[in-house]
């Protein structure tokens, strides 16, 4: 008989978990407390209480050949970056696609997920829910936890002495959905991240000055990059990642710095970040330098003390006549529910590979899409989902618990020294390094070095070109016939909804093809050179 699978939430997380028990032969039910899928990618004008909240114009700032799942690629025509009504429709087709829809069980709010008396033998979990005030209790073999990581604000309002006397308006950045009703004010955005420097170019829009506070800076990145492509396509590659690996940590350095202010100087704007040697994720964002140049935004240190209409900031100098204070200062993560299976302790998630709480004496409970890699989520997501999966149905199995808390306190140490102590950076991870593990754990990464020789084409693009979910799609368990053609078309769909003006093209001789193929033979003689 089938294992039953509880998949707790129906936004992207909970979509792929959903796919992946379908492919495996699992028997899922999913519990969405709200009467939709696409958690939070689908706007409301209200805020709700237990569910993640975008404003009305979120962009993603992941493109959509890089982001898109492993054996669905987006619409042609779908625009290279998605407001957050075009990500749900992508949403929905997937879900029509793979008849995802039946499995969801809406307005169903899980209350409790508690181990069965049997656990240590049977691995079985007791999930109580609650539907138009009736409760029900059933019993699942495994549960994914797909609940998000955006839903509990992080107002440290402490932080921010004489905010009790400050007679303005202040709230959350999860409370702002549009820029009406902020005409003229004299507006103070605190943060430097993604959703902060959105809100502080939309408002600047409308407002008489909008100022932006924050403690550390941060490097900020067009989403155009070289040729007019995405950035991603450009920056997530294997040959760059190898590029790193065998460069000294002080060239990684200053070339990483090098690539951050070629767009504009960082200093200059008041940007750069405090230590710039972190691989903190940047702000993508085409229009803050802009607003910058032209001052509707004025960048600030961080805020030392408020009084009833003024901001006091860290280098002395005073901003009057503050009407509104945003605080986009992230969030925090909680699992009521769970009674305290996965804990956040000096500074550090007791997950292993972000997934797994090693004390279980069964490993039939994961979390999915608790991470922050930098690069596009979704096949992180997608790949968590494949191998957790095939640990429940019994084909891939964990080490010990010790192996696991050792990977676990190695694994943040790391984390560390490559992205900082602060809060919130907790989460982060590499992008590409981080596919790859969880592709070896499933069976999926593909062999370059063996492909060299059956189909140098792909492994040129696999090598060279940005490092996409298809590529987990050519071998293994799971493997889609489509995945190599989906590689080989990807520009095209990158170019569809961008040439729509009829022009005559230029031809050219493909000489970067013929590079890309040397560069590859010199790694593969210096790879062997050093087994010599």
């Amino acid at each position: 008989m089938a294992k039953k699978v509880a998949v707790v939430g129906a936004g992207v997380s909970g979509l792929l978990s959903l796919k992946c028990c379908v492919d495996e032969g699992l028997e899922p039910t999913c519990f969405e407390k709200t009467e939709d899928i696409g958690g939070l990618w689908r706007f409301k004008e209200n805020v709700d209480d237990g569910r993640a909240s975008i404003y009305q114009s979120v962009i993603s700032n992941t493109s959509k050949e890089m982001s898109c799942f492993s054996d669905f690629p987006m619409p042609e025509d779908f625009p290279n970056f998605l407001h957050n009504s075009k990500a749900l429709e992508y949403f929905r087709l997937f879900a029509k696609k793979f008849d995802l829809l039946k499995y969801i069980q809406f307005q169903t709010t899980v209350l409790s997920v508690k181990k069965h008396t049997d656990f240590a033998t049977s691995g079985q979990w007791v999930v109580v829910t609650e539907n138009n005030g009736k409760e029900q209790s059933a019993v699942f073999d495994g549960v994914m936890i797909c609940s998000g990581h955006h839903v509990f604000p992080h107002l440290p309002l402490e932080s921010f002495p004489g905010i009790q006397k400050f007679k303005g308006q202040y709230f959350h950045s999860r409370q702002y959905k549009h820029p009406e009703g902020f005409e003229k004010k004299r507006i103070l955005v605190i943060g430097i991240g993604n959703s902060a420097s959105d809100i502080a170019v939309e408002l600047c829009k409308k407002a008489a000055q909008v100022f932006i506070s924050t403690r550390h800076g941060s490097w900020v990145m067009s989403r155009i990059s070289e040729d007019g492509y995405p950035w991603d396509l450009a920056f997530h590659t294997r040959f760059k990642i190898m590029l790193q690996n065998i460069m000294s940590q002080t060239v990684v350095k200053w070339s990483l710095e090098k690539v951050m202010n070629k767009w504009f100087n960082h200093e200059n704007y008041g940007l750069v970040p405090q230590n710039k040697y972190l691989l903190k994720e940047p702000v993508i964002n085409d229009d803050l330098p802009s607003r910058i140049l032209y001052g509707a935004i004025k960048v600030k240190s961080r805020v030392k003390e408020l009084t009833e209409t003024s901001a006091i900031f860290e280098d002395g100098t005073v901003e009057e006549n503050i009407d509104v204070i945003v605080f986009a200062t992230g969030y925090t993560f909680s699992f009521p529910f769970l009674e305290d299976l996965i804990k956040v302790e000096n500074n550090m998630v007791s997950l292993y590979k972000f997934i797994f709480p090693p004390q279980l004496e069964k490993s039939t409970l994961a979390c999915i899409g608790l991470i922050q890699p930098l690069g596009p989520i979704f096949p992180a997501i997608e790949l968590q989902a494949r191998w957790v999966t095939r640990v429940f149905k019994g084909l891939c199995t964990l080490p010990s618990e010790r192996t696991m808390m050792e990977d676990i306190i190695k694994r943040n140490k790391k984390r560390i020294d490559l992205f900082g102590e602060s809060k919130s950076q907790i989460l982060q991870t590499g992008y590409i390094s981080y596919l790859d593990e969880l592709a070896v754990e499933i069976g999926v990464k593909p062999d370059i070095l063996s492909l060299l020789l059956k189909d140098p084409k792909l492994a040129v693009k696999l090598y060279f070109g940005p490092c996409n979910s298809y590529q987990y799609r050519l071998v293994g368990p799971g493997q889609w016939n489509g995945a190599r053609n989906a590689i080989f078309t990807q520009k095209q769909r990158i170019l569809k909804p961008l040439k729509t003006r009829a022009i005559k093209t230029s031809s050219t001789f493909p000489v970067s093809f013929l590079l890309k193929i040397l560069g590859l033979l010199a790694v593969v003689v210096a790879f062997f050179s050093q087994l010599q």
